[in-house]
């Protein structure tokens, strides 16, 4: 076991949509950890209802040394929130932490020994397992989204598909700043800062092991398909070979293949997602 001078902090933005249960599990998991933080900074994107608030204000009256409450006027969007929230962390590795996710008691000793072996490490992510609450409320595991483990793999993979899983990721604070932080690519933020950090010559890889649960819920395949998401990521891709990050080559099979899942019907997408992008 790490000793407790292997800190870090966790980032979390929350806004008014979220389900007070599924928070209140998303924290327990990282106030749960083997390797305690002493710094967990949640971001209110704008005003939240009634119930998140009673969740927020239990654990900053509960942990008032460690949970840490900031809160925004107006609910700007993921990109605006994180980037309010990265400088305010105190320690310089920071556990990305979604508010309906849950993370393995052993995620965060697990991402810190490895930064502790590598001092080059700037980016590490994880596989992730995808779950499902049923009705009686019990988790339900689903696919696993695994990822390329090899700086090497990483950067041959980025060309064309994101290569790391983004509620996983613990990074250097000082490194993504470096680089401007996160820019408004709708949908696409996380897989633009990677690239840019890729790009800069920071090292990335990830755990083969699971480190974290996401949360699947009704719908998701829907909102990944359609013109509007197919002409966002074409664009996106764009700019990945337009900024000189990917070939031409590159450019035409991600796009075409993007197209072709954002267009073909929901049920097949699914299918297209569990068979070649996630393992059982």
């Amino acid at each position: 076991m790490l000793n407790d001078s292997a800190n870090y902090s966790v980032l979390m933005s929350v806004y008014y949509r979220e389900n007070p249960m599924f928070l209140r599990e998303s924290i327990e998991s990282m106030l749960s950890q083997t390797l305690k933080t002493d710094d967990f900074v949640i971001i209110c994107d704008g005003p939240l209802t009634e119930e998140l608030d009673l969740v927020l204000d239990e654990y900053e009256n509960k942990y008032p040394d460690v949970i840490h409450i900031h809160r925004l006027k107006e609910n700007g969007g993921l990109t605006k929130a994180l980037n309010y929230g990265l400088p305010l962390a105190k320690n310089s590795l920071v556990a990305r932490m979604d508010s309906d996710d849950i993370s393995m008691p052993n995620r965060c000793e697990t991402q810190v020994k490895r930064f502790l072996e590598n001092d080059k490490l700037t980016l590490l992510g994880a596989t992730l397992t995808e779950f499902i609450t049923t009705e009686d409320k019990k988790m339900l595991p689903q696919k696993e989204k695994k990822v390329p483990l090899r700086y090497e793999e990483i950067l041959r993979y980025s060309r064309r598909r994101n290569p790391f899983n983004h509620p996983t990721m613990m990074y250097r604070k000082e490194k993504v700043l470096e680089v401007g932080g996160y820019r408004e690519w709708s949908l696409f933020e996380d897989y633009d800062l990677w690239t840019r950090m890729l790009a800069a010559g920071y090292v990335g890889e990830n755990v083969e092991e699971s480190l974290l649960y996401m949360r699947t819920e009704a719908g998701m395949y829907d909102r990944r398909g359609g013109w509007s998401y197919a002409k966002k990521a074409v664009a996106f891709r764009w700019n990945l070979h337009r900024s000189g990050y990917s070939s031409l080559l590159d450019f035409l099979v991600s796009a075409c293949g993007q197209m072709l899942v954002c267009l073909v019907p929901s049920g097949i997408r699914k299918k297209i997602y569990d068979k070649a992008l996630r393992k059982s």
